[in-house]
C-alpha cells in the first residue's frame, strides 16, 4: 500500500469524524437557543406580572386621595372660621388634648399672647375659644391621620414587593408631598402669629403666599394619588382616536383649573371677596379703579385684593369657557364613551363651579357657600384628571 494512499485514507476519516462530532454540536447550540428563548419568555413573564399592581393598591390610593379631599374641605372651613391661628405651637405627633379647665386655661392663654387676639378677638370668652381650636385640632388631627394612612400601607406592599416600579416612584413622591404640606401648613400658621404690621389696616392673617403654596400643595398631592388610582383601577382601552389640539386643549384646561383655584387662594388670603360684591361689574364698572393703586405695579397681582378678584373673575371665566369648547368638541370627536363622559361632566360642573363663586360673593362669603366653591375647584380638577387620563394612550391624528 503506498504512503500517499495510507495518508489520503487517514484524512477521509479524520475528516468523517470531524463531521460527526459538528453536528452535536450544531444541535447542542439550538438546544441551549431555545433554552434561553424560553428564560427570557419566562423572565419576562416575571417582568410583566410585577409591573401590574394588584386592584387594592388602586383602592389604596384612591382612599388616600379622599381622605386629602376631606382635608382640603376640613382647611377652607378652618380658615372661613378664622381657627387657624388658635393653636400657637406646632408638634410632630400631635399636641396633648387638653381635658381639664386647667389645661384649657393653659391653652387660652398662649393664644392671648398673639396679635390675633389682642387686636381681633380680645372680648373672646373660653367656650368661643374652644370652638375655633376644635376645628384647628380636627384639621392638624385628619391630616396626620393621612400620613399614617398612606405611610404605613406603603411600608408593607414595598416590603412584600406589590408596587410595580412606576408606583415605588410615584409612592415616594407623593411621601416626600405629605411631608411638606406638613411643614408648610406650620409654615403658614407661623405667619400669622408674626408681630408684622406695618400699615393701619393690616391685620393679622397668615401670609397669601404661604397660604397658596399650602393649598398648592395638597392640589399636587391629590392629583398624584388619584391618577395613580385611575391607573391602576381603570386601565384605558384604545377603541377610538383623538385629535392632538383637542389633547393640548385638554392639558391646558386642566393647568388652568389648577391656577385658578391657586389665584382663589389668593382672594381667602386677602379677604378679597368682599370688596366687590356685585357680578358680572365690580361695583359700577367692569374695571374698577383702584385695580392698578399699587406700586409697583406687578405686587397688585398678588397683594392688591382688587386685582386678585378682578384676575379670579377672569380665569373663572376662561375656565369655563375652555371646558365648554372641549365638550362641544368631544360631541364631533370618536372619543370612547367614557373620555365622552368625563368632557360632559366637565362643562357640567364647571357652569355648577362658577355659580357657586358668584352666589359666594353676592351673599358676602358665607361659610357654607364658600367651603362648596373651594371644595368644588377640586371636584373640577378631579374631572380634569379623568379626562386626561381618558386621553393619555389613544391614538393621537
Amino acid at each position: 500500500m503506498s504512503p500517499n494512499f495510507t495518508i489520503g485514507k487517514s484524512l477521509l476519516l479524520r475528516s468523517k469524524q470531524l463531521s460527526i462530532t459538528r453536528q452535536p454540536s450544531i444541535h447542542n447550540t439550538q438546544m441551549s437557543s431555545n433554552l434561553n428563548l424560553n428564560v427570557w419568555k419566562k423572565s419576562f413573564s416575571n417582568i410583566q406580572k410585577v409591573e401590574t399592581d394588584p386592584k387594592y393598591v388602586g383602592y389604596w390610593f384612591l382612599g388616600c386621595s379622599g381622605m386629602v379631599f376631606v382635608a382640603v374641605a376640613l382647611g377652607g372651613i378652618t380658615r372661613l372660621t378664622e381657627s387657624g391661628l388658635s393653636m400657637v405651637s406646632w408638634k410632630l405627633l400631635g399636641e396633648k388634648l387638653p381635658t381639664t379647665q386647667t389645661q384649657w386655661l393653659e391653652e387660652f392663654n398662649k393664644y392671648q399672647q398673639y396679635p390675633e387676639f389682642k387686636m381681633k378677638n380680645s372680648s373672646m370668652t373660653m367656650e368661643e375659644f374652644k370652638w375655633i381650636w376644635w376645628m384647628e385640632y380636627a384639621h392638624r388631627t385628619w391630616g396626620r391621620c393621612i400620613g399614617a394612612a398612606f405611610l404605613i400601607p406603603m411600608t408593607g406592599f414595598w416590603l412584600t414587593r406589590k408596587f410595580s416600579r412606576t408606583t415605588k416612584i410615584h409612592s415616594m413622591i407623593c411621601a416626600v408631598l405629605l411631608a411638606g404640606q406638613g411643614l408648610m401648613g406650620w409654615y403658614m400658621v407661623k405667619s400669622g402669629l408674626e408681630d408684622r404690621f406695618d400699615k393701619p389696616t393690616d391685620v393679622p392673617r397668615v401670609s397669601q403666599y404661604r397660604l397658596a403654596s399650602h393649598l398648592g400643595l395638597a392640589f399636587v398631592l391629590y392629583s398624584f394619588l388619584l391618577t395613580n388610582s385611575l391607573r391602576i383601577l381603570l386601565p384605558v382601552t384604545v377603541t377610538g382616536f383623538v385629535t392632538k389640539k383637542f389633547v393640548g386643549l385638554a392639558m391646558a384646561a386642566k393647568g388652568l383649573v389648577f391656577l385658578t383655584a391657586m389665584s382663589g387662594a389668593f382672594v381667602a388670603g386677602l379677604d378679597a371677596g368682599l370688596v366687590y360684591n356685585s357680578f358680572p361689574k365690580m361695583g359700577d364698572k367692569w374695571i374698577p379703579d383702584d385695580i392698578m393703586q399699587i406700586e409697583p405695579v406687578l405686587s397688585n397681582i398678588t397683594e392688591n385684593p382688587t386685582t386678585v378678584q378682578f384676575d379670579h373673575r377672569i380665569l373663572g371665566i376662561s375656565t369655563v369657557s375652555i371646558l365648554s369648547a372641549l365638550y362641544v368638541m368631544s360631541r364631533k370627536s370618536k372619543l370612547p364613551p367614557r373620555a365622552k363622559a368625563a368632557a360632559t361632566a366637565l362643562a357640567a360642573f364647571s357652569w355648577c363651579q362658577m355659580g357657586l363663586g358668584i352666589s359666594t360673593l353676592l351673599t358676602y362669603v358665607p361659610v357654607s357657600l364658600a367651603a362648596a366653591h373651594q371644595s368644588g375647584s377640586l371636584t373640577l380638577l378631579s374631572l380634569a384628571l379623568w379626562l386626561v387620563h381618558e386621553l393619555k394612550t389613544l391614538p393621537k391624528i
